[in-house]
């Protein structure tokens, strides 16, 4: 994936492992509903320490998932979309192919069919 989308395949790459992880999906569900969240909000509907949930939010940041603005003592994290749409459209775009694949296997073995006494 990497060698044939260069930059773009490294950062779906990183989303991929990010997302792997049932923690940080959930941790991005969280933010995406909130809107924005400390670490210690998001720690108290998980089943995870804080320092845990702020490990996960930081695979998340460097996957460009998420971001962390600091306000006073407080670090708020929020979601960017820019990283998820891009693992969308690469996932889009595979899924074509494959379409475009079956499509053809699948008129070349109804004429290969027709041909059959």
């Amino acid at each position: 994936m990497t060698d044939e989308l260069g930059g773009v395949g490294r950062a779906v790459d990183d989303v991929l492992v990010a997302l792997a992880d049932p923690t940080r999906r959930r941790l991005l569900d969280l933010l995406a509903a909130q809107g924005e969240a400390t670490a210690t909000t998001l720690a108290e509907r998980l089943p995870v320490s804080r320092q845990a949930v702020v490990k996960h939010l930081s695979v998340l940041d460097a996957a460009g998932l998420v971001t962390g603005g600091r306000i006073g003592r407080e670090v708020r994290y929020t979601v960017r979309p820019a990283a998820l749409d891009a693992t969308a459209r690469w996932m889009a775009s595979l899924a074509a192919d494959w379409d475009r694949r079956l499509a053809t296997i699948k008129r070349v073995a109804e004429a290969t069919e027709g041909d059959t006494p």
